[in-house]
This record gives C-alpha cells, sequence and structure tokens, in this order.
C-alpha cells in the first residue's frame, strides 16, 4: 500500500539513495566513456557522436504513461512512470526511462519537485529540479537573445519594415511572475530603444523549448528556429528569425542543451531526462532526441506526457508521433482513488472518509480517457495508484470497474515499495505489448482545415458539443490558412483541471463548448496554438509557494524539496 505513515520526505530518501557513478550507468546500456560528457559524478550528456551511431540499432517497444485530469489530491503520474520502469528492470528486461526535466517555476510554486517520489524517484533529485544541467537556462538565453535583436533591429532602422505593433515574440522567464504578464519596454528616450508593449512566457511555453524538443539534430534545429514567426511587416506579412539572420547564434547557444541528459533512478535504472515543455500551454512532451536515443538504447522505453490523456497524451499521439515517426505500443492511464473522488464531488478536506458514491461519480472521467486512447487504436492498461487513506472496498469497486470494462487493471505501490511496486502492473504491460494490437492512427488527417483539427480534438478527447470561435480567431484561421500554414497539427492551450476550458467542472462535463479566443503561429515548431478560456502562458504563484519551505544547510544540502 501506499503510504504517508512513517515514511520519510521525498528529499530524505533521495539523499540516501545510493547512486552509482554515471559512467557505470552508461556502460550497462553499452555506451563507452568517451560517449558520455560528465556534469560531475552522477549526471552527464550523451555525445551527438554516440547517437549518430545507434542509427542503425533497432528500436525498443514504447511505453506512454498518462493520466486521469489532474487534482490537488495528485494523480502520481511521474512516480508511476519511474516506478514501471525500475520494475520492469527488476524482471531482467533491458529499460531506460525518458521523462522531462522540470521547470523552476512550478517547482517553486505549487508542486515543490517534479522527478517522482517516495522510492521511485530520478536522482539526483536537487539537481534535477533546481538548475540540472543548464539546458532550461540556455532556452531562456536564447528566447531572450532574439527579444533582443528583435528590438536592436528597431532601433536600428527596422530594415524589415516591422510593425511595432505587430511582435509576437516574448521574452521568458523560468518562474512564475504574473507581474510580467505585460510590460512596456523601451521606455527613457531615443537611445533606450523603441517603445512598446512586450511581455513574458514562462521558459517551458516558449517556442523554443518546443523546437529544441522536436528536433532530431543540430541542422534541424537551426532550420526550425529559421522558421520561427516573431512579428508581423507593415504589409502583414510574417518575418521569421531567418529575416533577422539570427538562426546560427541562437543554435550556438543551444548546442550543448540538445544533448539528452544521462541520470538513474532510486532503482538504478537509466533515465534520460531532457526537455520540459508544459502540456497545458504546449505540447507537453520529453524531447525526440531522448525519446528516440533510449529506443535504441533499450529494449523497453517507459515515457510520460503531461497532465492528463486529453493534454499531454493527445498531443504525444497527434504531434510528436507524427514528427518523430514512433508510437507508444501500450499507454498506461494511471488514476487514483482519490482523484477519481474528487471529480465525483468530494472536497479535497475530507478524502480520507470513504466515499463510494463520489468514486461512482467520478469514474466517468477515467471512462473518458479510455475512450480517447481507444480513439487512437492503442491499447492501453489502468494504473491505480494506491494511498494509505483508500479503502478497500472503493479499491475493490475501481478494480471490479475496470474488468468490468475488460481492460487489465493493476494496483501500483511504488511510492512505498519502488519497482517492487509495480511489478504486477509491469507484467501486465508486457502482457498488451506482446499481444501486438498497436494499430496506432492519429485522430485528424494534416489535410483537414485547422478548424476542422480543432472541432475534432474538442468532440472526440474533450467531449465537447461544439466549439465557438471569437472573432479574433476567426480572422487567425482564415490568416493562417491563407499563409499556407493550414496543414500543421493543432497544439490546445487548455485547463488540466477539467476536460472542458472551464477549471470548476470536474468528472465528465456534458453540453459543453470549447472557446478559442486566439490562435498563436508555432511554424518553426510545426504547430499552431489554439489558446481555449482563460489559460495562460505565464503562470502566477499561490499564496504561499513551495519555496517557503526550501532552504540549504550550512554544507550545501538542499531542504524543502518534497
Amino acid at each position: 500500500m501506499t503510504t504517508t505513515k512513517n515514511m520519510k520526505p521525498d528529499i530524505q530518501i533521495a539523499q540516501e539513495a545510493k547512486l552509482l557513478p554515471i559512467l557505470d550507468i552508461a556502460r550497462e546500456m553499452g555506451l563507452k566513456e568517451d560517449d558520455i560528457e560528465l556534469y560531475g559524478k552522477y549526471k552527464g550528456k550523451i555525445s551527438y557522436e554516440a547517437i549518430h551511431n545507434l542509427k542503425d540499432h533497432s528500436d525498443g517497444k514504447l511505453i506512454l504513461v498518462t493520466s486521469i485530469n489532474p487534482t490537488a489530491a495528485g494523480e502520481g503520474k511521474s512516480t508511476v512512470t519511474v516506478g514501471l520502469g525500475d520494475a520492469l528492470n527488476q524482471l531482467n528486461k533491458s529499460t531506460i526511462i525518458a521523462m522531462r526535466e522540470p521547470s523552476l517555476g512550478p517547482t517553486m510554486g505549487m508542486k515543490g519537485g517534479a522527478t517522482g517520489g517516495g522510492y521511485s524517484q530520478v536522482l539526483p533529485m536537487e539537481d534535477i529540479n533546481l538548475h540540472f544541467t543548464g539546458d532550461i537556462h540556455a532556452i531562456t538565453t536564447a528566447n531572450n537573445a532574439l527579444a533582443a535583436f528583435l528590438d536592436n533591429h528597431l532601433h536600428q532602422g527596422n530594415e524589415l519594415n516591422i510593425d511595432s505593433r505587430k511582435i509576437v515574440w516574448k521574452r521568458a522567464l523560468d518562474m512564475n511572475d504574473r507581474a510580467l504578464r505585460k510590460i512596456v519596454v523601451g521606455l527613457g528616450g531615443p537611445v533606450q530603444g523603441v517603445p512598446r508593449e512586450d511581455g513574458f512566457d514562462i521558459t517551458v511555453a516558449s517556442e523554443i523549448m518546443a523546437v529544441l524538443c522536436l528536433s532530431n539534430d543540430l541542422e534541424e534545429l537551426k532550420a526550425k528556429l529559421a522558421q520561427m514567426v516573431v512579428a508581423y511587416s507593415d504589409s502583414n506579412e510574417p518575418v521569421t528569425v531567418g529575416d533577422l539572420g539570427v538562426e546560427g547564434a541562437l543554435t550556438l547557444i543551444l548546442k550543448d542543451a540538445l544533448k539528452p541528459n544521462l541520470v538513474q533512478t532510486i532503482g538504478q535504472t537509466p533515465a534520460l531526462v531532457h526537455g520540459g515543455p508544459f502540456a497545458n500551454i504546449a505540447h507537453g512532451c520529453n524531447s525526440i532526441m531522448g525519446t528516440k536515443t533510449a529506443l535504441k538504447l533499450a529494449d523497453y522505453v517507459v515515457t510520460e506526457a503531461g497532465f492528463g490523456a486529453d493534454l499531454g497524451a493527445e498531443k504525444f499521439l497527434n504531434i510528436k508521433s507524427r514528427i518523430a515517426g514512433i508510437s507508444p505500443n501500450v499507454v498506461v492511464i494511471v488514476a487514483t482513488v482519490r482523484a477519481l473522488k474528487m471529480h465525483g464531488g468530494q472536497q479535497k478536506d475530507t478524502l480520507h472518509i470513504k466515499d463510494v458514491d463520489a468514486l461512482k461519480n467520478g469514474l466517468s472521467n477515467l471512462k473518458k480517457h479510455m475512450e480517447t486512447i481507444a480513439e487512437f487504436n492503442v491499447p492501453y492498461v489502468i494504473a491505480v495508484n494506491r494511498f494509505d487513506s483508500d479503502s478497500d472496498e472503493e479499491i475493490a469497486l475501481l478494480i471490479n470497474w475496470c474488468e468490468l470494462q475488460g481492460v487489465q487493471v493493476s494496483i501500483t505501490e511504488v511510492w512505498a515499495n519502488g519497482g517492487a511496486g509495480g511489478v504486477e502492473l509491469a507484467q501486465k504491460v508486457l502482457i498488451e505489448i506482446d499481444k501486438n494490437k498497436n494499430e496506432y492512427s492519429p485522430l485528424y488527417n494534416l489535410s483537414d482545415t485547422l478548424q476542422s483539427k480543432i472541432e475534432t480534438i474538442a468532440k472526440k478527447v474533450y467531449g465537447a458539443r461544439g466549439v465557438e470561435f471569437t472573432g479574433k480567431s476567426k480572422k487567425q484561421l482564415k490568416q493562417f490558412e491563407e499563409q499556407g500554414w493550414g496543414l500543421l497539427p493543432v497544439c490546445m492551450a487548455k485547463t488540466q483541471y477539467s476536460l472542458s476550458d472551464d477549471p470548476s467542472k470536474r468528472g465528465r462535463p456534458e453540453d459543453f463548448t470549447i472557446t478559442i479566443r486566439e490562435l498563436q503561429p508555432r511554424i518553426g515548431a510545426g504547430f499552431i496554438i489554439a489558446l481555449t478560456g482563460e489559460v495562460m502562458t505565464m503562470p502566477g504563484l499561490p499564496k504561499k509557494p513551495a519555496a517557503l519551505n526550501m532552504d540549504v544547510d550550512k554544507d550545501g544540502k538542499a531542504l524543502g524539496l518534497f
């Protein structure tokens, strides 16, 4: 049973774990010492030469971990991802975990850390949760260098005739900071630049993060960066990074950040932790280079996609799978009794009290995510991440319900027991893979109009009755089609807490519409973002941020990263 009783804090468990030197982990994967660029004793990057040498290796099997719509109660998707990888390792299956790296903003905000939990963590968790190998800092620098080049172009004569009112490139910061959502730059007279409105996105929402995660090599990275739209001219023509001529400089800044990071779990399973786009405002998947490198090095790769299947998994299957030319052999949908009860109407502060009726009502949320994965013709398994407050009656009800749906289901206890708590789940995942029933197909054709793609996602994935487009988004639909961008996939920016675009509507809302307020071109990344509801690209901090609990002792040991 996953229990919080008598359990040490995550950070203490992580600090007491025995780590192998990362070169030992690399050797077990079949890599040589020269293939790893060391960032200390326990972190490394895989060199471009090593990745090139793997190109003729056959691919392993891919396992995608997703979940129901998250709640404040927590689902433990990352924990299950790590635990499942460790469990496969315990079954003597050659396994690598491929995950996203955490953003500092949510770490300091609500999450307090994003490397799994309990005895299913990737290590060293303090480094990964803070600066790691500097990838996100490099992306922040490249993003803001581009902003500086753009403003300098305006100041130095504006050769491209950029309309300063139509600049769409924002600055970025890897922190939740609502005060920076809308700002004014260039104040103070002619020598200070051209005054204009500006704003900040959180770094993980930057198009550069998406471009890095969707590139196969440096040349592709440079080509994608060149295609990014930063503004529009006086004649309303798009202005790109290539027009500014700075794609080479940006690639230079990112040349090391593109290399996948190698770390390990508490169970000493190799983990490639690389890239970290949000799933509610970006595409929510780790890097293609991380996933594809892992597939060349292991028989089984466990990866994850952010938030519920309505966000991360949908984008993995409609965007990443197309661009990378890969698809999961099986999907794991993580659910908890606690979260399902919240979706069924129970309040967070009463979740420790048994409420079978709330659980029954909340099952509709799980059912919708099962239907969504089935729409892609990919097999799936349900992982019930158990907590100590779950009653036997509630667990039995959930297991019986899943079995009546004809789906494989397993109780997981990886938080308390590490890989040993996920062995049954691993066995059932292997059974589904061996059935070889994966007939993956995306939900829409790229030849469909942008409007049609948006409506398909809203209806088939969210269960919406229809879609309402604001006047602005209608104009943008027409404009983007005329620009030739209509053949791109769509990346929906939507609240993670609901299938609808209203975070207060839990469970499985019915008879609702999705409102598209604005579209944003992400031509370098290769998709169009559709902003729904009130979702924002720069989050704010909560009233009591997790940062209030963080500290460091006199020896430099991190405290309060939970």
